[in-house]
């Protein structure tokens, strides 16, 4: 059953629509009988339920489904959003994006509950008509499930010791400075590169360090990392010491700490499918790079546990389940699928690892021309699998994961690039893209569909609280440990066949229970 919700209206579809006084109240008493919930974007209504109390099973969201769809009708870019849809489907001008705005008397009209509903009629006929509607309505599914995820893990937060938070950072960079002034070590490492260039040099100022290079007689085209590496002179070691504690200092210094925790958890902001592959984004808070040092602070409530998994070599396996590479899903069988293909690469692990990432990424350097020919002859069809991609890519054409969910187009500039003196590396470039998409996309999926699947055999007060591509974090009273890493394990077998089928290729998804982040490591 599929009820659509908005600010202030509850409509069962096909039935007759209500008005409530409490909407937090109406849902959770709805929820009972787990319908479907229908909204136009999650990220504006569901958090405000979460603050009410209330969470529910599963939802549609509109916004993600109609960007999913554009995408697939070649429509891609396209605004999303359910007014738009509305507008589309009604042949009226079509309202741009709008960020997220505060309930204010200048905050758009919501959309009424009965265009709503117009809306997900349209988008259920569109799903039906697509070549493989069943594979699609399992994407929209994962997706408007992330919604759900993502406002819940922003909402319940990650365990974060602020005090430890506060140790690590002063070892580190020193006392919290005042405002406007380095830490001390920081200010140290910045007086070293001014006395190894015999004058004041800011290093915070491209500009300045490339000056202060040239006049030692290096020519500097970048002052990444990388590069400077590469160059013998006595302040490239104090300078890159302090641009990775200045990297740590502005992106999980104090100051972050005093935007993103509070109250004990740290409370990012996702945007699933934030990246054209369906990995997630975050809008703030950079959970998503969260350094290794960090991960000390990450502990869990005194009687409780984390439990942390990630998945194994996640898109090797992918790629062997698409493909259908009886070869590949054999090695896929084992839990360290480089180990089981070394035997085909000469013995050498490492060399059976550089193959397979070779064929996804589009690798050419070294000795991955060599291996990719191994590769070729051992497991035609997975090499052949993401050729044909990049094939597609390189043609102008638009590929698919194994869902649906469609790579962009090219862009004029990849257009009138192909037609120029760049053409044959614009022709590769998108031909990497494209090769890689079709594997990132689905493992995307994977993890989408896994964690679905998690959250609803989580019981109790367990909550998913971190996810980060192929790896998710669950925290829940010690009690629970050995049951939610059971539910882990189970949900990784669920969600490779609900992808893939009865598939010889295995998905292990190996969950240990930790005190602290740093101790899954």
């Amino acid at each position: 059953m599929h009820v659509v919700v908005t600010d202030r209206t509850i409509l069962p579809v096909g039935g007759a629509a209500r008005q409530v006084d409490d909407l937090a109240r109406a849902v959770q008493e709805l929820e009972a009988e787990r319908p479907r919930w229908v909204w136009a974007d999650a990220r504006e209504t569901y958090p405000p339920l979460l603050r009410g109390g209330v969470r529910v099973s599963r939802c549609h969201d509109l916004a993600l489904t109609e960007g999913l769809l554009l995408a697939h009708e070649g429509r891609y870019g396209q605004p999303r959003s359910a007014k738009a849809a509305h507008a589309r489907l009604h042949g009226l001008p079509v309202p741009d994006e709008q960020p997220n705005m505060p309930d204010t008397l200048f905050a758009p009209e919501p959309l009424g509950a009965e265009a709503v509903a117009e809306v997900l009629a349209d988008q259920l006929r569109r799903i039906e008509a697509l070549p493989d509607p069943g594979r699609f309505r399992l994407l929209v599914a994962a997706e408007s499930a992330g919604a759900l995820i993502a406002a819940e893990m922003g909402h319940d937060g990650m365990p974060w010791r602020r005090d430890v938070h506060d140790a690590l950072l002063t070892d580190l960079l020193g006392p919290r400075p005042v405002h406007g002034m380095r830490p001390a070590k920081l200010q140290a490492l910045a007086d070293e590169v001014s006395a190894a260039f015999g004058h004041p040099v800011n290093p915070d100022s491209v500009q300045q360090l490339a000056k202060a290079f040239k006049g030692a007689g290096v020519a500097l085209r970048t002052t990444r990392s990388e590069e400077l590496k590469q160059i013998d002179h006595p302040a490239v070691a104090p300078l890159l010491a302090y641009k990775e504690l200045a990297r740590l200092y502005s992106f999980h210094g104090w100051v972050w700490a005093d935007q993103w925790v509070r109250d004990g958890r740290f409370r990012a902001e996702y945007v699933v499918g934030g990246v054209v592959s369906g990995r997630w984004a975050t809008s703030g808070g950079g959970a998503l790079q969260i350094p290794k040092v960090m991960r000390r602070v990450v502990v869990a409530d005194d009687g409780w546990t984390l439990i942390v998994a990630d998945a194994a070599q996640l898109e090797p396996r992918v790629l062997a389940a698409m493909a259908g590479d009886n070869g590949l899903a054999r090695a896929a069988g084992e839990i360290d699928l480089y180990s089981a293909l070394a035997k085909s690469f000469g013995g050498e692990r490492d060399n059976a690892k550089i193959a397979m990432l070779s064929a996804m990424y589009g690798g050419t350097s070294g000795d991955a021309p060599k291996l990719l020919a191994v590769m070729r002859q051992r497991f035609p069809k997975a090499y052949q699998f993401v050729e044909d991609a990049a094939k597609a890519g390189e043609e102008g054409r638009l590929v698919r994961s194994w869902l649906g969910r469609t790579s962009p187009p090219p862009s004029d500039r990849w257009k009138s690039l192909v037609s120029g003196p760049e053409g044959s590396r614009a022709l590769r470039d998108r031909g990497r893209f494209t090769r890689n998409f079709v594997v990132q996309a689905t493992a995307a999926e994977w993890a989408l569909v896994l964690m679905a699947v998690l959250r609803g055999r989580l019981s109790g007060p367990a909550r998913l609280v971190f996810f980060q591509h192929d790896e998710i974090m669950v925290h829940c009273p010690l009690g629970q440990a050995e049951e939610v890493i059971a539910a882990v394990s189970e949900s990784a077998a669920e969600a490779s066949r609900l992808l893939f089928g009865q598939t010889p290729v295995r998905f292990p998804m190996e969950a240990v229970a930790v005190a602290c982040y740093a101790d899954a490591k």
